[in-house]
């Protein structure tokens, strides 16, 4: 039982005792009912503070983002690839942190203005750059999305660093898909080093973005 049991309740006090069973049960075994008994109080309590799960989720969410810009910080004297990389890679750290981390996040939305400051400092960053606003705003947008479902895709094989699920052995599957032999050395470029190929699809899309918008 948390020894935290006699601080008053708040909404940052039930996310954090969300984010640590979410490492023990998962998305889908974390209850209200098992915050609450890791909290010890009695579940209608959390309807004070939170409506419905989503809402639960929201904070969460939140609360991630909040730990993240703590661990990572825009360099304004960067450059534009800089910033985008900063922001990728530090999200997925944050996502990779918790089980399930990436679901859920994504979805969520932020229940404060705590994302302000960052996301302002890093669409300054775009702008004067050379990018438009709204240039920036869409590379903004399509890394954090590829960062997010590259993420999900990694966290389905790899649920925790050290874990893995079963069905991912990639000599089996070179074995099983022996007549097929591109797609059976494939499952080595999908499923080992994602920090390599996660890297890499970034940097395909940077190079995406600097051609498009003909910056540098």
């Amino acid at each position: 039982m948390s020894t935290e049991r006699r601080a008053p309740l708040d909404r940052r006090r039930v996310a954090d005792a969300a984010l640590r069973l979410l490492n023990e049960a998962g998305l889908e075994g974390l209850t209200l009912r098992a915050i609450a008994k890791e909290l010890d109080v009695k579940a209608p309590a959390l309807y004070w503070h939170f409506k419905d799960k989503q809402a639960l989720l929201d904070e969460m969410a939140t609360e991630m983002y909040r730990r993240m810009v703590a661990d990572t910080r825009i360099d304004p004297a960067g450059t534009w690839r800089d910033g985008l990389r900063t922001v990728s890679r530090g999200l997925r750290a944050a996502l990779l942190g918790y089980r399930d981390g990436a679901k859920v996040y994504s979805g969520s939305r932020f229940t404060g203005i705590d994302h302000a400051p960052e996301q302002e400092a890093f669409l300054r960053l775009m702008t004067e750059a050379g990018l438009t606003l709204a240039q920036a705003v869409a590379a903004g947008r399509t890394v954090n999305a590829y960062t997010i479902g590259f993420v999900t895709e990694e966290q389905g094989v790899e649920p925790r660093p050290g874990e893995r699920r079963e069905g991912y052995d990639v000599d089996e599957r070179a074995r099983v898909l022996a007549g097929f032999p591109l797609s059976a050395a494939a499952g080595r470029e999908l499923f080992t080093d994602y920090d390599g190929q996660f890297d890499e699809g970034l940097e395909l899309l940077l190079d995406g973005i600097g051609t498009r918008y003909k910056i540098t």
